[in-house]
């Protein structure tokens, strides 16, 4: 889950950081697999909150696609019903596979470990990390290469050995 941002000088912050933080983290990915014996396929998938149940899950979705053949008014009693309910939020996965192995590394949580301090997915607040932006208010791009090389090493690293 993305950290809650109040502060909107750090929400400023984040947005100049995410998509540089993006694009260091997708070549630092490219650069190890290279050097790597994993494969990996870039995935879009759907975050559920960890308590959602198989049988929300499908009433959420069914429901979601009952919304694009809807009448207006029935539109209306589909929303009501889905603003009670857990709503997953869009991913992006990177899928490893090495032989019968197998992994998964969450690109946004990754960016994030790079934008903010001491982030984590189970804190709802994080700070962001403005070493990574220069007196200027630019992004520093040696300083954000360098944390998003380690981060992904890390994550490289941390998968299962051979």
């Amino acid at each position: 889950m993305p950290p809650k941002i109040t502060n909107s000088v750090a929400w400023q912050q984040a947005e100049i950081l995410m998509q540089p933080a993006f694009i260091r983290v997708i070549d630092n990915i490219r650069k190890q697999l290279d050097e790597s014996s994993w494969t990996g396929t870039y995935h879009d998938v759907l975050i559920w909150p960890p308590s959602t149940t198989d049988e929300i899950k499908a009433l959420v979705t069914e429901l979601l696609q009952g919304m694009e053949t809807a009448t207006p008014q029935e539109a209306d009693e589909i929303r009501e019903t889905l603003a009670r309910l857990p709503m997953p939020h869009p991913g992006y996965h990177l899928r490893l596979q090495r032989q019968q192995q197998e992994a998964s590394i969450d690109l946004w949580e990754l960016c994030y470990e790079v934008c903010f301090l001491e982030y984590s997915p189970h804190k709802e607040g994080a700070d962001i990390d403005t070493s990574l932006i220069d007196e200027l208010g630019e992004v520093d791009w040696l300083r954000l290469d360098a944390k998003a090389k380690e981060l992904v090493e890390q994550a490289f690293a941390k998968l299962p050995e051979a």
